[in-house]
């Protein structure tokens, strides 16, 4: 998106090929960018974009929708945009209601999709509070305001993921975060070259479950750890698991590392307040290694996962009684007793969701195979995920 705004050719190198990101590359192409996939890399020539001839379709992308409403929202552009069965679920009038106090018109149905922007050109920018720590929410707020004429001041975050922040500051932008506080002046964007690290969300799955699985040792390359991801991490290493982040560097603003895990017992935690902000898309996994975790680990302050491409808490809980762990759900959260899992009498669903599917593979990995209702929603996220899964367990 950001190499879409930036006048020039843009190589954004070792995309990851998730039907997500594939989303976001024919929604920018719809709005004007000239787009030339390569494979491993994908060039964007970037500047003027236009009002796009059709509805873009986000699929079941909430990430593409939600920041591409504040991209219109702030350039002048009219966009209708829609999604797939499960998108069109989920909230859209958290971004909505910020982008109309830009200037621009947002119209959600009930709330939802399909839904129309109109666009404003070079708004003032001004002092925005967020009504919930969400990355989602403050880069369409950030991306609306990268034409504003004044300063933008965004508060209310807590360590909320910040990877627009860096990626906007590598590509030339006088930008200021503390995790709480955004504060953005007026400039332009710079065409670059912007190399992606490996992903600590589609990592966690196999870290997870070499943590859990005996005699596993397991190394993993050039995975990110930007700190407002590293939620997932602090918890593992909390309950016991043996991390080690080896040749920590940095790439294009990003912090990356080598990871390495060996297999160890683990205990019990509490996961809640900042640290679910921090690890809220690893919540699934992490309550596999609950399962297989001395104690009971009780997560809260995690209703935002009702929100997501499935009601998480109420899945992970069934999902988990299913193999025999006892799980108890809250409204904003679980209770996993671990003492380990069995395989399941009867498939299990994964309600289309890519992390659930992915969160039952590592489930099974110390126990056998677990049969699932639909292993290619996996792709959404990571399409090579069951291809590297075999080989990791070979």
């Amino acid at each position: 998106m950001l190499a879409a705004l930036a006048p020039g050719a843009s190589t954004v190198e070792l995309p990851n090929r998730g039907e997500d990101v594939l989303a976001t590359r024919d929604a920018v192409a719809a709005l004007g960018a000239r787009v030339d996939d390569r494979g491993k890399a994908i060039v964007v020539e970037g500047g003027r974009l236009l009002d796009p001839a059709s509805t873009i379709d986000a699929r079941n992308s909430g990430t593409t929708v939600r920041l591409l409403l504040g991209l219109c929202a702030g350039h002048g552009i009219s966009a209708r945009f829609d999604g797939d069965d499960s998108l069109r679920r989920r909230p859209m009038e958290r971004v909505a209601k910020p982008l109309r106090a830009v200037g621009a018109n947002v119209e959600t149905s009930d709330g939802r999709l399909p839904a129309v922007v109109r666009g404003v050109m070079n708004p003032p920018g001004g002092e925005f509070a967020l009504e919930i720590p969400s990355a989602q929410v403050k880069s369409a707020i950030l991306l609306a305001n990268l034409a504003a004429t004044g300063p933008v001041r965004i508060t209310g975050d807590r360590h909320s993921r910040d990877h627009t922040e860096r990626m906007l500051r590598h590509l030339g932008r006088d930008i200021a975060f503390d995790g709480r506080t955004i504060e953005l002046r007026p400039g332009s964007l710079k065409a670059g070259r912007i190399r992606i690290p490996a992903d600590l969300s589609g990592a966690a799955f196999f870290i997870v479950a070499a943590a859990i699985t005996p005699g596993s040792e397991l190394l993993l390359l050039e995975v990110g750890v930007n700190p407002t991801r590293t939620g997932f991490l602090d918890v593992m290493r909390a309950m016991g698991a043996d991390i080690v982040l080896e040749h920590e560097r940095d790439l294009d603003g990003e912090p990356v590392a080598d990871l390495r895990v060996h297999y160890h017992p683990l205990q019990a935690a509490a996961i809640d307040g900042d640290l679910v902000v921090r690890a809220i898309d690893e919540i699934p996994i992490l309550a596999v290694a609950a399962a297989h975790a001395t104690g009971t680990t009780r997560v809260r302050d995690a209703a935002e996962l009702r929100a997501k491409e499935s009601d998480r808490i109420a899945v992970i809980a069934t999902t988990l009684r299913a193999c025999g762990v006892d799980a108890v759900e809250h409204p904003d959260g679980f209770d996993v007793t671990g003492g380990g899992a069995r395989p399941p009498a009867q498939p299990l669903a994964t309600h289309g969701d890519h992390r659930i599917a992915m969160a039952i593979a590592a489930l099974a990995a110390p126990t056998g195979p677990h049969t699932i209702d639909d292993a290619h929603c996996s792709a959404v996220s990571f399409p090579d995920f069951f291809e590297l899964w075999r080989t990791a367990q070979s």
